[in-house]
């Protein structure tokens, strides 16, 4: 049995630490290892289920993105006012821009499309906004005349309620022939 000392007033006050034997303290061992293990598991899970969402919204940004330039290819109006959110603005390298409005019409008037293809795509995600960057070759007919360039573009998405809409494109001047 163990004995219990008086404690005096002249004595050092002792830490709760100190009055506990080896063996009680190494009782909570178990219980903090465990909790350690939990919180581990957690933060590991957090962190995946994190970067596969991520790695879902660069998937679905680059679908849509690919699906909106088909439309503009097609002239499928339809699909386009789907994407396109309605407050939509694209600024061309040479500084004009068009609106959702505009971009409709277009594709109403019917240009006559052989290429309108990303060569080169590259999306990017922080949080609920997307840029996808991409090089674009355009070759088509519009109004009698022809015209076939790349050009490199930013197109930025925003994820909505109605899920994500594209707000904001601007390009570059067409690149020259050469090392396009």
């Amino acid at each position: 049995m163990k004995r219990m000392r008086p404690i005096s007033a002249s004595a050092p006050a002792q830490s709760a630490d100190a009055k506990m034997t080896v063996p009680a303290r190494l009782s909570y061992l178990p219980s903090v290892l465990a909790m350690g293990l939990a919180l581990g598991l957690i933060l590991t899970t957090a962190k995946r289920a994190a970067s596969a969402s991520v790695d879902d919204d660069r998937k679905t940004v680059a679908a849509l993105d690919t699906e909106y330039q088909a439309a503009v290819k097609r002239n499928d109006a339809m699909t386009m006012a789907r994407i396109l959110a309605d407050d939509f603005v694209l600024v061309t390298g040479s500084g004009k821009t068009f609106t959702k409005a505009d971009m409709l019409e277009d594709a109403r008037r019917g240009d006559i499309y052989q290429q309108n293809d990303e060569e080169v795509q590259t999306v990017r995600v922080w949080g609920d906004t997307a840029v996808v960057t991409a090089k674009l070759w355009e070759k088509y007919t519009s109004n009698g005349k022809s015209f076939d360039h790349k050009f490199w573009f930013s197109d930025t998405y925003v994820r909505t309620r109605a899920g994500w809409k594209y707000v904001f494109g601007q390009s570059s001047l067409p690149l020259p022939n050469s090392g396009q």
